[in-house]
């Protein structure tokens, strides 16, 4: 991986912990990257709170989070406006062969990934990393995805000079001393990040947030299993245990162990009757995950609890249940669109121990973003993300509408009991969905296994400003994976539908839900978040094996009279699940095309069979 340089003349000198306590592959991994990252210092991160006190206090001292004195322990960060999201376009995967990574497209560009060959990666390694982090720290961070020594967790050791990173993975995932006496001598995954900013500084900071746009690249070599990212101190490229562990990397793990590491929640519901069952549910960035996996239902005597909001892992049991956990420790939202009428939930998990990043704040110490629903108490100014004044009628909005908030998923007031469960949760469901203004119904559930692996495959929705898309087209989102995955596309469907011949596998049923058709005026047809609890309901009813299905061409929906509507107006039930064949031929067409084009020769066989007989049977509408 490094380029071979001399040792540096001047050791870096060790703040915090003993480089002689950790593990020989630990103490070799740092040892290597100093070599050529030339820090001045190291600081082995032991998670305690004294420690993440100190680290607060500093980034305060040096302008780079802002304490908001309206809450208790929680800061804002400005990022640099060139690092404000997750960078697809400098994201890459390194195998021997493109095709491990990516099918070999029809045309033009693959939109599954972007391979690098190890003969490229080094050559931009060697342009980036020698001496980056030169007159700055280098954090040493133990971190566990998933509860500490549970057979389902990974453990990764992430080398940073961002500070802002350290007390983000302390919230994002299990961090500190307690990871080191698990690890032993255990393979773990190399995570080494750099903003790219060494000192002195040759040009100023903006917002006092250190990056290097023009050379950003977040590197995965699956093989190795390392995570290389140079450039952004954002979220989703700094934090290396989140998408890039615990989704790319973790993918290509699962794949080879036999287990499945998706962009899913995963929420426990109750009736009225003490069932519970969980379910985990597939959505793209700001689709309203995070809303759904911590609802508040409107229908009496039913309960939502959250066992997390972005990402799970899952491996079917002895007994044949397929078991999941969340990997991750926190939550890692968008604030935009979240208020105590869309997500209550959300904001009381928020009001504490909370880092904002590219929010508005309020001159009295508060946060806010467009849509929180109340405004500011009069008398009450807004700075806005950028730092400047900010008032409704400036024609631009005051939070970045990918600004985020990080805090400990502990603190959600639904937070499932069995969250941290070491064996995981009891998988009954597995939900697909998408935002979707026209055509597709409210909710559908497939007819098997294959179909149910067909419709993830063939997944589309609108654009979303978690990575930087603009406009609100419709874009193929398989699995609500397309930027995540850690291997072959085609490959990954494979693993899939071989999932369903593990032995005594009790399969979840597979569903399809669309919160966001509109009518021909513009309106949704749905309200939307707590009620969205009533397909919740049908779906528990589904899964009990209760008669309450009629077939469709496209899969199983609720029977007449079947969907729970009882408290809701002017719901138009014909419209909400009709299925017309001039959208659904063009839908067809689409999928047809992009498997073709992007998949090619390894789309398997099963899937392919299943387009067909959805193209046959919208032929006979």
């Amino acid at each position: 991986m490094a380029p071979q340089l001399k040792t540096p003349p001047h050791p870096p000198k060790v703040l915090h912990g003993d480089l002689n306590s950790l593990s020989a592959g630990v103490r070799e991994f740092i040892e290597e990257s100093v070599q050529v990252c030339c820090p001045d210092a190291i600081h082995i991160c032991d998670g305690s709170s004294q420690e993440n006190k100190e680290i607060l206090a500093m980034m305060e001292e040096e302008g780079i989070i802002k304490r908001l004195v309206k809450y208790e322990n929680c800061w804002l960060a400005r990022t640099d406006p060139r690092d404000v999201a997750r960078v697809e376009s400098k994201t890459v995967i390194i195998t021997p062969e493109q095709r491990d990574t990516i099918p070999t497209p029809k045309l033009g560009t693959s939109l599954l990934g972007r391979w690098l060959s190890e003969k490229e990666f080094d050559k931009a390694f060697n342009a980036r990393f020698p001496e980056c982090m030169k007159g700055r720290t280098m954090y040493v961070i133990p971190f566990s995805m998933g509860p500490i020594g549970s057979p389902l967790s990974k453990i990764g050791i992430q080398l940073t000079d961002s500070p802002y990173v350290v007390t983000s993975s302390r919230i994002m995932t299990r961090m500190g001393s307690d990871v080191l006496k698990v690890l032993g001598n255990e393979q773990f995954v190399k995570c080494l990040h750099s903003v790219g900013c060494p000192l002195p500084l040759k040009k100023p900071l903006v917002n006092n947030w250190a990056c290097n746009p023009e050379l950003t690249l977040v590197a995965h070599i699956p093989q190795r299993r390392e995570i290389i990212s140079f450039g952004s101190g954002y979220g989703g490229n700094s934090l290396l245990g989140k998408k890039c562990f615990a989704l790319r990397i973790a993918s290509k793990i699962g794949q080879e162990e036999g287990w499945l590491a998706e962009h899913m929640l995963i929420l426990g519901v109750t009736n009225p009757e003490g069932q519970k069952k969980y379910m985990a549910a597939a959505f793209p960035s700001a689709c309203g995950k995070t809303n759904m996996a911590m609802m508040s239902p409107t229908l009496p005597g039913w309960k939502v609890e959250c066992v997390g909001d972005d990402i799970a892992w899952m491996k079917f049991d002895k007994q044949g249940n397929l078991r999941a956990i969340n990997p991750e420790n926190g939550f890692f939202g968008v604030a935009p669109g979240t208020s105590f009428k869309t997500n209550p939930n959300a904001m009381n998990t928020i009001s504490r121990n909370t880092i904002f990043t590219n929010v508005a704040e309020t001159s009295d110490g508060g946060v806010y973003w467009e849509g929180m629903d109340q405004a500011p108490p009069p008398g009450v100014t807004i700075t806005s993300w950028k730092n400047k004044e900010w008032s409704s009628n400036y024609g631009e909005p005051c939070a970045h509408p990918n600004s985020r908030f990080c805090c400990p998923a502990k603190q959600c007031p639904i937070i499932d009991p069995a969250w941290e469960s070491p064996e995981g949760v009891p998988i009954e469901a597995i939900i697909f969905g998408g935002r979707r203004p026209k055509g597709v119904p409210l909710v559908y559930e497939a007819f098997n296994w294959q179909h149910g692996v067909f419709i993830g495959a063939a997944m589309r929705s609108e654009a979303t400003a978690a990575a930087e898309h603009k406009g609100k087209v419709i874009m193929h989102d398989p699995f609500a994976m397309r930027p995540f995955f850690g291997y072959n596309f085609g490959k990954y469907l494979t693993h899939w539908l071989r999932i369903q011949h593990h032995p005594s596998a009790k399969l979840p049923k597979i569903f399809h839900v669309n919160w966001f058709r509109k009518d021909k005026q513009g309106n949704f047809l749905w309200p939307g978040y707590g009620e969205n609890c009533r397909v919740l309901e049908w779906m528990c009813r589904r899964i009990n094996g209760e008669d309450c299905a009629t077939p469709s061409p496209i899969g199983l929906i609720p029977g007449d009279k079947a969907l729970n509507i009882k408290g809701l107006d002017n719901i138009n039930l014909t419209e909400l699940f009709s299925v017309e064949k001039e959208f659904w031929e063009e839908e067809v067409k689409a999928i047809k095309k992009f498997f073709e084009e992007q998949v090619n020769e390894d789309l398997p066989r099963d899937v392919a069979n299943q387009l067909v007989q959805l193209e046959q049977k919208i032929r006979r509408l």
